[in-house]
């Protein structure tokens, strides 16, 4: 430990008292997250670690390509910028900052935050955790990173930092490691760690955890959601902790609104990660008081043996036009403008690799106002070569101008195309990377791989025993909506669909209700797709994991919605038979 933490009382395990939670507050869900959120965290309330998660697979390509500008860049420049107003506060009200804002440089932004705080006259300790970068396994790739685990995070706080730079590790890890270096917890402590893994889980998507994105949002005051506080954890020696936000703050923390977040990009009961699998099936919510839920209950397994990593490709170049259709005849319009793009294509003999045609009908009969009388008619192109997406996109659709369907025009013209990227996860070998913690001091810590057990592939729990059906008489048809919250998100390629109800008697309807055939029917482009169903009765929640629906991914944009953001929201929409007693 530096001179200069252990005057400000730097601790290292055990020094804390096991019975005194460890408050860990997080301002960032991702990068362009409220700039404000470090300032309102370190000013709002008590607070022993602010967090900050500022990756994901599309930051990992955006940040790879500011790096091809610039090897010096790679991380996330906006969290330099916020430690510019806030690292003098960090420091006087003894905040630690742990956050893998490093992205592919997390080095280099180690010193510029030392650089920071010498700028700013600060005695500032700041560690970095590095072996993430799996490049040179992977030259093919524009980025390629393994999922590290927490205890380099752990090692870098036992050594006095102030600050904890990363690269890539697994979202929950920036709660895990500070969980592990303040209680003294080791790669043995499963339950402890899978606790944590739940408590960093909810927190890493900043203000979803307090009713931003939630299914039932109108249920609560408008006024409340303008602002929502982002969450912090109270974590215990034990791994429990409760969930909630600084007093005064906007949104709501109850049952549903953590409900939410648990389902958010899981799949199966078993969760994997680097330092420990924990069970979802184990977790127990209970509503302890306003804006406070406590999270018990959670096992935790040895982790796999393997680590995900995520590599990223320029997978080619994209391009789109979106035609307005207004008014009469609107599917013969689509059919006359495809015909005339198809023709143009052939003729030029530059038609692109993948060509995607889809018509959304907007439009209203005997609309008051010309933009609702309007259908859309999207095209979007993909090639290797930009010119085939550019100059013959722009000259099949601006020549139409004049010759085509009544009332002609488009939102925008086509530009010149823009790279796509598309994302590959693979496994490796968790003992083959290594990961290494870089004291404020400068020393280089390695850090072993935690001690794996199982099998790569992650096999999941025996499916549990269903509640008693519900017996009813009556039903309504009315959005599946009235009765269940659901939340989606993507992984790769693949969308989860979490689908979850309030009460006891809804999950004895919804548990045999909707099965992967009715998931299926109501989500009609899952049809030829792999559905897994998985039952979480804890929760009284079922979560569907949708393989290949994304394509290659975010960045390759392969859906109108490529992050299945609004996937959930989509199947409450869709009207089902309801039991009238549920309503």
């Amino acid at each position: 430990m530096s001179a200069a933490a252990a005057e400000r009382g730097g601790r290292g395990a055990g020094d804390a008292d096991p019975r005194t939670p460890l408050r860990i507050g997080n301002a960032s869900g991702f990068y362009g997250d409220r700039h404000t959120a470090v300032k309102e965290m370190l000013t709002g309330g008590p607070l022993d670690v602010l967090t900050g998660d500022y990756l994901a697979e599309l930051t990992m390509l955006i940040l790879g390509r500011d790096r091809l500008k610039d090897p010096d860049r790679g991380y996330a420049k906006t969290f330099l910028k916020q430690m510019e107003e806030c690292l003098g506060e960090a420091l006087d009200r003894g905040v630690r900052i742990v956050t893998n804002a490093g992205g592919l440089n997390p080095a280099g932004l180690a010193e510029q935050l030392r650089e920071l705080g010498e700028r700013l006259g600060l005695d500032v300790c700041v560690a970095h955790v590095e072996g993430d970068d799996l490049g040179p396994r992977f030259r093919d790739a524009l980025t390629a990173h393994a999922y590290l685990g927490g205890f380099g995070i752990t090692e870098a706080l036992r050594a006095g930092a102030d600050v904890v730079v990363t690269g890539r590790v697994t979202d929950a890890a920036l709660v895990t490691g500070p969980a592990a270096a303040h209680f003294g917890w080791g790669p043995g402590d499963h339950d402890r760690l899978a606790g944590a893994v739940i408590a960093g889980h909810i927190l890493e998507c900043g203000t979803q955890a307090t009713g931003g994105n939630y299914a039932f949002f109108d249920e609560f005051d408008p006024a409340t959601l303008l602002r929502p506080g982002f969450p912090l954890a109270e974590v215990r020696a034990d791994g429990s902790c409760v969930i909630t936000k600084h007093d005064g703050t906007g949104g709501t923390v109850d049952v549903g609104t953590v409900t939410a977040q648990l389902l958010y990009e899981t799949s199966g009961a078993r969760y994997a990660g680097p330092d420990v699998t924990a069970r979802l099936d184990t977790v127990r919510l209970t509503q302890e008081g306003p804006d406070r839920v406590r999270v018990d209950g959670v096992r935790g397994e040895a982790p796999p043996p393997t680590l995900k990593a995520g590599l990223t490709r320029i997978g080619g170049h994209r391009n789109e036009v979106v035609f307005v259709l207004t008014g009469l005849d609107v599917d013969a319009k689509a059919d006359l403008v495809r015909a005339q793009i198809e023709d143009a294509f052939a003729r030029s003999k530059s038609r692109p690799a993948d060509v995607r045609w889809e018509l959304a009908r907007t439009d209203r009969a005997d609309a008051d106002t010309e933009e609702t009388a309007s259908a859309l008619l999207r095209l979007v192109v993909r090639d290797r070569d930009a010119d085939v997406v550019g100059r013959a996109l722009s000259g099949a659709a601006i020549e139409l101008a004049l010759g085509s369907y009544p009332g002609f025009h488009v939102t925008a013209p086509p530009g010149r195309g823009t790279p796509y990227g598309v994302f590959e996860a693979v496994h490796v070998d968790a003992a083959s990377v290594r990961q290494v913690a870089v004291t404020p001091d400068g020393l280089r810590v390695d850090i072993p791989a935690a001690t794996a057990g199982g099998t790569r592939e992650l096999v999941d729990v025996e499916p549990p025993e269903l509640p008693e059906p519900l017996t009813y008489d009556r039903t309504r048809r009315l959005p599946l909506g009235t009765v269940a919250g659901a939340r989606s998100g993507d992984k790769g390629g693949d969308a989860n669909v979490g689908v979850w109800v309030r009460t006891d008697d809804a999950w004895r309807w919804l548990a045999h209700h909707l099965t992967v055939d009715r998931f299926q029917s109501l989500v009609p482009e899952s049809r030829e797709l792999k559905v897994t169903r998985h039952v979480l009765p804890n929760l009284r929640a079922l979560n569907f994991h949708v393989e290949g629906i994304l394509g290659a991914g975010v960045a390759s944009q392969a859906r109108f919605d490529p992050q299945a953001k609004g996937l959930g929201e989509w199947l409450r929409a869709r009207h089902l038979d309801i039991p009238e007693v549920l309503l």
